[in-house]
């Protein structure tokens, strides 16, 4: 592990339960667990984060740096408190998807892949969330997820975030 800890001994105790599933020389399965936990404590992966994961688990940082970008739910740049993901897969769009994302666009005064001035909210493309039925469907920090999204419910949505 590196000098300098850069997650909390929480994290890392997390971390190691996650390792503890997997063979000594299978580490590197943990490695999305590992992001996960690292992002919900950092809010995001900066490079020196994406590092210190790699070491703790014996990975090559090159190899980290790879998953962490090729997942849409791992943020390597900063984002809002709140990311919503609005799912713009073909299901979606022709259930009314196209006209919510215009919908939070126009109420958030931002558009995809930005983040809004007080730095609330980012707004991103989503791929299939694995709920057509749903749609319009949009994820909120990769954890929440919302349907039927209706003017009124992303009203509602937007609202109680913003408390």
């Amino acid at each position: 592990m590196a000098d300098v800890m850069l997650l909390s001994q929480e994290a890392y105790k997390k971390i190691d339960r996650e390792l503890a599933k997997f063979p000594a020389d299978q580490r590197q399965s943990a490695v999305m667990a590992a992001l996960a936990i690292a992002q919900s404590e950092k809010g995001w992966l900066p490079p020196e984060v994406l590092m210190d994961v790699a070491n703790y688990i014996g990975m090559a940082p090159i190899a980290v740096q790879e998953v962490a970008t090729f997942y849409n739910m791992y943020n390597t740049k900063p984002v809002g408190k709140y990311k919503i993901s609005v799912c713009t897969n073909l299901p979606c769009q022709l259930s009314g998807g196209e006209k919510a994302a215009h919908y939070l666009k126009d109420k958030l005064g931002i558009d995809y892949k930005e983040t809004t001035a007080d730095g609330q909210f980012t707004l991103v493309e989503g791929e299939c969330m694995g709920a057509c039925g749903d749609a319009p469907v949009m994820l909120v920090n990769n954890k929440r997820m919302c349907s039927f999204m209706s003017n009124e419910k992303i009203d509602a949505l937007v609202e109680e975030l913003k408390k």
